[in-house]
């Protein structure tokens, strides 16, 4: 095999733990690697991580990743890290973590949960205050899971880790850190901060009336680089241990989404991007500074001049599906245990098996809440319409259907917001692995539907693409030919009266169950 250097290490960070890929200037995947992270949830809410078993993990994905490549690490000229983001990790002056890192799920941080803290002000978050965040960045503190909402906790409700805390940064502003020795971020990287103001692009210094607002002070936070800077280059240490030259650069990073709408093209053109890893995530392009209250949607910073992405989080993705697997069908508990080494085989045989419309059940996938287009964290999921002549399979197909009707519900009001047709939908992460997913989800849309290849490195291509654009060596308009696709999956038109009818039902099951999951889901209905 010829391959052409030279080459990006591309880092993406999960929930689950981190990717490493070895990727050309042609957008080739020539080596992975891949390591896992534990996820600590604690009895008062506390969703966290250990920041060193991040970066141990990290390190051996890269590892793996470069002893796999076929070409010299003196083809790697640059380092990005791309991540979940709305996560934080707070260190001290010398970079070591002060506290494990808060993840997105942890909601200790909403402010109904501080008032009555010491020193937390009575009216902070007023409705003045709201519509000053919606119309400079364009998302208010209104829920937990947000990275202001974290450092908030941190202050107020944990004083000791706050005062020791020199600076706190985003996921992939600590791993670049912990590489380059700089503590830095950029507006896309801290936009889930919530104190810059994204009326304008490239900004590189934090507005005072959110920063007042917040509640934060300054210097907690790390300062902003430009979108498109070199952070720096390895750390002596660092270089060692990965086998890179030391004067291999580290580019600025960005967000899972972002990266995602990288991977696609998702900046350009008439189509979007769709991701169903740990959350379901519908991604394309605008030219503006936008929120859409009303569907939680809204848009956010690109890394590509004069654009935005759009920031439509549609609830649990590819987590529904593992749910199902993992707690009713392989769950070893008193009905037994099934061998689960070939799982996903026997789901692609089950719904192989299974008629579309899985004999009239519907699967709500709502089981964290739901998120765009109309977010609620009291509702659930559940199955709907399940008869005495029900299967397993049918069931197992409904799920796969439930996640898809749910982005079929947002793609109406996503290009409403970003006012235009979608033409079609590129389908990547770890739920684009599966054909049947694949087949279903065009289906559903009633919209063509790409397969990525690789489509669980799509967040790591489109990282390694942008740092080459970093470096001078290509260009936005240069990306989509490097972008495989493994596969076309058009809309099967005799399943197109049966899905808009489902789909019909599937929302309306969405309004009509709405209060009784509100009732159910009280905290003091679960006292």
């Amino acid at each position: 095999m010829t391959v052409a250097a030279p080459c990006v290490l591309a880092i993406d960070l999960g929930t689950s733990g981190p990717k490493a890929a070895i990727v050309s200037l042609q957008g080739e995947l020539l080596a992975t690697g891949r390591s896992a992270v534990e996820t600590l949830h604690q009895s008062d809410g506390a969703v966290e991580q250990d920041p060193e078993a991040v970066w141990r993990a990290t390190v051996a994905a890269c590892q793996s990743a470069l002893r796999a490549s076929p070409v010299p690490a003196s083809c790697v000229l640059a380092v990005i890290c791309s991540s979940q983001y709305s996560s934080i990790v707070p260190v001290d002056v010398a970079g070591r973590p002060t506290a494990n890192m808060v993840l997105w799920l942890d909601k200790r941080g909403a402010t109904p949960n501080l008032r009555g803290r010491p020193g937390f002000p009575r009216l902070a978050d007023s409705p003045p205050q709201l519509i000053h965040w919606l119309r400079l960045h364009g998302l208010p503190p209104i829920t937990g899971g947000m990275s202001l909402t974290h450092l908030r906790h941190l202050k107020f409700a944990r004083p000791e880790v706050y005062e020791r805390t020199a600076k706190v940064l985003e996921p992939m502003d600590y791993l670049a850190m912990r590489m380059t020795g700089r503590a830095t971020a950029n507006q896309c990287t801290a936009f889930m901060f919530l104190v810059v103001d994204n009326r304008q692009l490239n900004a590189t210094d934090y507005d005072p009336r959110l920063l007042r607002q917040s509640l934060i002070d300054r210097d907690k936070l790390p300062d902003l680089v430009p979108i498109d800077a070199i952070v720096g280059t390895l750390q002596p240490s660092v270089a060692e241990e990965l086998g890179l030259p030391s004067q291999t650069k580290v580019v600025t990073g960005l967000n899972d989404t972002q990266s995602g709408g990288m991977g696609t093209a998702s900046f350009n053109g008439n189509h979007a991007a769709i991701s169903i890893g740990s959350t379901s995530v519908m991604i394309t392009h605008v030219p503006f500074k936008r929120t859409d209250i009303r569907h939680a949607i809204l848009s956010m910073p690109s890394p590509v001049p004069g654009t935005y992405f759009v920031m439509a989080e549609n609830g649990t993705g590819g987590n529904t599906l593992e749910a199902f697997l993992d707690r009713l069908v392989y769950e070893d508990d008193a009905f037994g245990h099934l061998d689960a080494s070939d799982r996903f085989a026997r789901l692609q045989r089950a719904v192989d098996e299974t008629e579309p419309g899985s004999g009239g059940v519907l699967f709500l996938p709502w089981l964290g809440g739901s998120m765009a287009p109309a977010a609620d964290d009291h509702v659930r999921g559940g199955f709907i319409n399940v008869g005495l002549a029900t299967t397993r399979s049918q069931l197992a197909r409904s799920v796969l259907e439930g996640v898809a009707m749910n982005l079929r519900w947002l793609r109406g009001p996503v290009e409403a917001f970003a006012k235009r047709d979608i033409s079609h939908f590129i389908f990547y992460s770890g739920g684009a692995v599966s054909d049947a997913w694949a087949q279903i989800m065009a289906d559903v849309l009633d919209a063509p539907v790409h397969q990525a290849k690789d489509p669980q490195y799509v967040t790591c291509r489109g990282a390694a693409l942008l740092a080459f654009q970093r470096l001078g060596l290509l260009g936005f308009d240069e990306f989509e030919s490097r972008i495989p696709v493994r596969r076309k999956y058009e809309p099967n038109p005799a399943n197109r009266a049966l899905y808009e009818h489902l789909a019909a039902q599937f929302v309306e099951t969405f309004r009509r169950t709405r209060p009784i999951f509100r009732a159910l889901n009280r905290p003091e209905a679960r006292a």
